[in-house]
Order: C-alpha cells, then sequence, then structure tokens
C-alpha cells in the first residue's frame, strides 16, 4: 500500500468515527422530549406582548414582497402586531409603489424609505430604532410566513431567559427545479438534526435570518457590536443571523428552535447562485467559529462535539479525498475503502432522515454527498483563502426583479440573488 492510500484510510476511518459518534449524538438529542409544545396562553392570565416584524428589502420583486407582507398581514397574533418594511435604496422603488398602497391603509404597516442602499444589517438596525415592541421578529422579504409563526414563537420567548428563537425554513419554490428539491431537504436536516439537537440545550448557533424572533431588551443591549462588526479592520456585513446569535449567547441568553413556526423561503433554483450563497455562508461561518469557541467553555459537552463535527470532520474529508487522488494519479489504482465507506455513510444519513421525516424522497439526498465532494468543499476552502472578502456576490439590477404585467420576473435571480436574504 502507498503513502497515499494509507493517508486515504487513516483519513477516512478517522472521518467515519467521528461522524458515526456525532451524528449518533445528534438523532438522540433531536429525539421527542416530554418537553411541554409551545401552545396555548401566555402564564398567568398576562397579556401577549408586542412584537415588531422587520422585513428589509433590497430591489424585491414586487410580487414576492407582496406575498411576504400578506403572510405577515393575516397573522393569527392576539397580541399588538407593528410591521416595519424597509426599502434599503432599491433601485426599483417605482415598480413597488403598488405593494406600499396595497398596505397604506393598515395602521399596522410602516415603510421607511432609505436614502441609499447601506446593506440589510443597517437596515434592519434603522427599523429596530424606530420602533418599540417587546420582541421583535426579522423576516426577509422573500419569505411566507404560516399564519401561526407569530403566537407559537412568542409563547417560546414567554422564558425570560430566552434572547433568540428561530421557526423551521422550507422551500418556497421547492417543486422548481432538482436543485430547489435538494435544497428543501438540507433546510429540514439542518432544522430538525442540527438546530433541534442544539435547541436541547439552549444554544441554537444560528437562528437564520428568514424568520428570527428577538427579546427586545436583549437585542438593543447588543446593536452597537452587531452594527460594527469587523473583520480584519475590515466592516464584515453578511452573516449577520449567525453573528447575531452568537453575541446573544455570549450575552448569556438561550436561543431556541421552535419546528411548529414554519416559514418557507425562496432558494436558489440554479448551481451558479447556489454557489455564491453557500461562498458567502462559508466566510460569514468562519468569521465566527472564533467566537463560537469561546462559548464552549460554559456549554454542553455535545455542543463541543458538534463545533468539532462541522468543523474537523470536513478537514478529514478533504485529506482522503485528496490523498485518493493523489494515490490514483500516481498509481493508477482507485481508493475503494474511501469510496464504499463515503456510500456506506451516505446511504445511512438518508435512510435515517428518510426514516425520521417518514419522506422517502430524503433517499435522493445522497446527490448531495457528490455536490459536497466535488464542489462544496473545495468552495469552503477557497473561502479560508479569501476571509477578507466582504462581497456579497449576488446583489442584482432593479431590471431584472421588476415585475411586468402582474407576474413575478426571476430568472436565476431566485433566493438571495434577487435580495439579500441570508439563511444559513
Amino acid at each position: 500500500m502507498t503513502l497515499f492510500a494509507t493517508a486515504s484510510t487513516v483519513a477516512i476511518c478517522s472521518y467515519a468515527l467521528l461522524s458515526t459518534v456525532y451524528k449518533t449524538a445528534q438523532v438522540f438529542f433531536t429525539l421527542p422530549t416530554n418537553v411541554p409544545p409551545t401552545s396555548g396562553d401566555p402564564p398567568g392570565g398576562e397579556p401577549w406582548p408586542s412584537v415588531d416584524v422587520i422585513v428589509p428589502c433590497y430591489n424585491e420583486a414586487p410580487r414576492t414582497l407582496s406575498d411576504c407582507l400578506a403572510s405577515i398581514a393575516s397573522q393569527d397574533y392576539a397580541g399588538k402586531l407593528q410591521v416595519y418594511v424597509v426599502d434599503d435604496g432599491s433601485a426599483n422603488r417605482d415598480a413597488l409603489v403598488g405593494v406600499h398602497e396595497e398596505y397604506a391603509g393598515d395602521p399596522r404597516f410602516n415603510f421607511v424609505a432609505l436614502p441609499k442602499n447601506v446593506g440589510k444589517r443597517k437596515a434592519q438596525i434603522a427599523a429596530i430604532r424606530r420602533s418599540c415592541g417587546d420582541l421583535v421578529l426579522n423576516v426577509d422579504s422573500d419569505t411566507i410566513l404560516a399564519p401561526d409563526v407569530i403566537t407559537r414563537l412568542a409563547l417560546k420567548m414567554q422564558d425570560q431567559a430566552v434572547g433568540a428563537a428561530m421557526g423551521q425554513l422550507a422551500a418556497s419554490n421547492r417543486s422548481e427545479t432538482w436543485l430547489t428539491r435538494l435544497i428543501d431537504m438540507e433546510y429540514w436536516l439542518a432544522c430538525n438534526e442540527e438546530r433541534a439537537a442544539q435547541a436541547r440545550f439552549g444554544a441554537v448557533m444560528c437562528c437564520c435570518g428568514p424568520c428570527a424572533m428577538y427579546r427586545r431588551s436583549a437585542l438593543v443591549s447588543l446593536l452597537d457590536q452587531y452594527e460594527t462588526q469587523r473583520f480584519r479592520g475590515k466592516p464584515s456585513d453578511f452573516g449577520e443571523d449567525r453573528h447575531l446569535t452568537i453575541l446573544m449567547l455570549k450575552a448569556g441568553f438561550r436561543t431556541e428552535y421552535v419546528p411548529e413556526a414554519v416559514a418557507a423561503t425562496v432558494v436558489p433554483n440554479s448551481m451558479g447562485p447556489y454557489l455564491r450563497q453557500q461562498l458567502r455562508w462559508a466566510r460569514s461561518t468562519f468569521r465566527d467559529t472564533l467566537l463560537a469557541f469561546q462559548l464552549l467553555r460554559g456549554l454542553n459537552i455535545y455542543l463541543t462535539l458538534d463545533v468539532i463535527g462541522q468543523n474537523i470532520g470536513p478537514l478529514l474529508l478533504s485529506l482522503s479525498i485528496l490523498a485518493g487522488l493523489a494515490q490514483f494519479v500516481t498509481t493508477g489504482t482507485v481508493p475503494w475503502t474511501a469510496c464504499l465507506m463515503i456510500a456506506a455513510m451516505t446511504i445511512v444519513r438518508c435512510s435515517v432522515a428518510a426514516f425520521r421525516a417518514r419522506q422517502l424522497r430524503f433517499l435522493g439526498f445522497s446527490l448531495h454527498t457528490l455536490i459536497n465532494i466535488f464542489l462544496l468543499l473545495p468552495l469552503k476552502a477557497y473561502a479560508l483563502c479569501t476571509l477578507s472578502n466582504s462581497d456579497w456576490l449576488s446583489r442584482s439590477s432593479a431590471a431584472n426583479v421588476t415585475d411586468t404585467g402582474g407576474t413575478s420576473s426571476k430568472p436565476n435571480l431566485v433566493g438571495s440573488d434577487a435580495a439579500y436574504s441570508e439563511q444559513q
């Protein structure tokens, strides 16, 4: 056996061992508990807390924004609700006039037009400083909320130790292409495996941008840190949801996941926008990794395993693949051990997901393994080498997101390429 073959085998075996331990623990901690569901009324006859919904938008398609606002307007929430729609210097404001007029007669809706584009984070902050509700719900402009989302999240927030809570994400355009179907499954797994297990210990590491609620008193105390995040001396503008979640945990608050609060968001329907989105997320994740490491000492040991599994696991897999490729180039032999172990782990993971979700479609998630190996792992390596780059990579022009004839025109601009949605 050559040196490369040995290195590939050792790396893949180490990856298999780590992955087995990590995923087994993850599934165990996502099993149902005796914790009562988030339903009912606030305890002691207390009034429902007031909620401010913040919807930043940038060059959003009118129909997409209208669908988002309609889902907010139809919430069955019994408490006071105020909505702040912040236009972050969009170039297609003329096309959005009809959407604004549609809700002009609703006293709950407030429209804020910023004079120039300042970025999603600052657009959120502009609305937060104008509002005064007990709770703040951040919603992406291409997201549709189920009617009970605000109620379910507000019930979770009745625990004063909770600083933030997120809902379950799904792809609203799931049936559009093979990629959107794959991303929808990816979101289900991220929410109902990763976030669900983290929530068992009150430490969801990223309350995702499309649907995340925050306690105002905690949020206001963190706004300056949130607004002025820098990396290597430069402003860091993306990955706002992960960074704000980490700040909440550092401040001593719990962060939670509410699977019953379902939000459907538009996801990339082609590989180019998807990879640009993943590159941006990878950079933001690496930037906040050091902050996450600082938290581990005071958290449950599973969360340490979670961070190790998500960071060391891909490194071991990459080493095995690189060594396998070197083996093939130098000797002409295929690294069958690595190939068979990767295939076996993929089958097991997808089978477990199909069983837990009660949906056979999750067997098709095996395709994600190929995307991960040949596209996402190299992309993450590139992200690590270009951490100082803060380009969003996806800002679209108004011409591409303006509706014509009352229909939405979004070719190749789905998800964060049509606006600046940030689901992680």
